[in-house]
């Protein structure tokens, strides 16, 4: 590194983006476009339905609400960057917006890990006691549900953010991603990162192992208890019980792979990267709407309700 490099401070960084191809580009993007505007469509027709529809407050459907704001918020950080990026020639970001959207981008991704581990919860209430369901899923626990999942979330965010920050960054600024993320900003650090490296695995990759294989005994517990004795709310619970599993592994599986190792380049990190930042919010409500009767019954009747609001202002 010359001499210039070392007494010069970082002030943006260069997103080399998912592909140099033009014409891939063009296709991603309407592609990607398409995902996003799914997402912010489908998440918040949940929102709304739950809030209006008095049959569906209920503890799942709350819980379901405020996943959809999660999906929301979560795929506002990151996908808006990744559309511009397609249509840019050359794309860049300050250094203060990076560690903005990396503090964002990780406070929300752990809450809505955190706040997975909690549905779980709601679905081993409700297979196991479901005469006590109401009375153990009230109010208050569902909120506190709701809030340990964001307090959870900063607390790992802020953590990582106070391990990176304390490194100077003098050069290099390009970041081989769409996006800016720890285990590629961390790399550009003028210093030896390797012990703080292996802090970040623990606090990020670890944890997300650990919550991985507590929501997969969960929910095999869960099963099992299904498979022995049936009725038909616990028929309705495995229907939302068998999405969760998908969720969670389409959230987890590329997550894992990203944070659980030392921070090295593989050919597959982009890929993993657009699984886990913009696949999976849309998945949620898809996959909920389609498998819970109760959900799709719930949209149908406020769709009615804006038809016939519309005629009537006609008339």
């Amino acid at each position: 590194m010359d001499q210039q490099n070392l007494t010069t401070t970082v002030t943006e960084f260069i997103f080399l983006g998912l592909t140099q191809n033009h014409q891939l580009k063009y296709f991603l993007f309407m592609v990607f476009f398409i995902v996003y505007a799914t997402t912010w469509v489908g998440n918040f027709t949940i929102i709304i339905t739950v809030i209006t529809d008095h049959r569906l407050h209920k503890p799942m459907y709350f819980l379901l609400a405020n996943l959809a704001f999660m999906d929301v918020s979560d795929s506002s950080v990151n996908a808006p960057n990744l559309l511009s990026g397609l249509l840019s020639q050359r794309k860049t970001i300050s250094f203060d917006e990076c560690i903005l959207q990396m503090f964002f981008f990780h406070f929300i991704g752990g809450a809505m890990a955190f706040f997975l581990v909690g549905m779980a919860i709601d679905r081993y209430v409700a297979i196991y006691k479901p005469l006590r369901y109401l009375i153990i899923m009230n109010r208050d626990m569902c909120v506190g549900l709701v809030v340990l999942a964001w307090v959870g979330g900063l607390v790992h965010s802020a953590v990582q953010m106070g391990l990176l920050l304390q490194f100077p960054f003098c050069g290099p600024n390009i970041l081989d991603n769409f996006y800016c993320d720890v285990p590629q900003v961390i790399k550009l650090a003028c210093a030896d990162t390797h012990v703080v490296e292996l802090q970040m695995v623990f606090n990020g990759g670890v944890l997300l192992i650990i919550l991985f294989i507590s929501l997969l005994i969960s929910y095999t517990i869960i099963l099992v208890k299904i498979r022995t004795h049936v009725t038909d709310a616990k028929r309705k619970a495995l229907s939302t019980c068998g999405t969760q599993i998908i969720v969670v592994c389409v959230l987890f599986i590329p997550s894992i792979f990203i944070y659980a190792r030392p921070f090295k380049k593989f050919t597959l990190d982009k890929v993993a990267s657009v699984f886990f930042t913009v696949i999976p919010q849309m998945l949620n409500p898809m996959i909920y709407t389609l498998r819970n009767a109760e959900m799709k019954k719930a949209i149908r009747r406020l769709m009615s309700r804006i038809l016939f609001s519309q005629r009537k202002l006609k008339t």
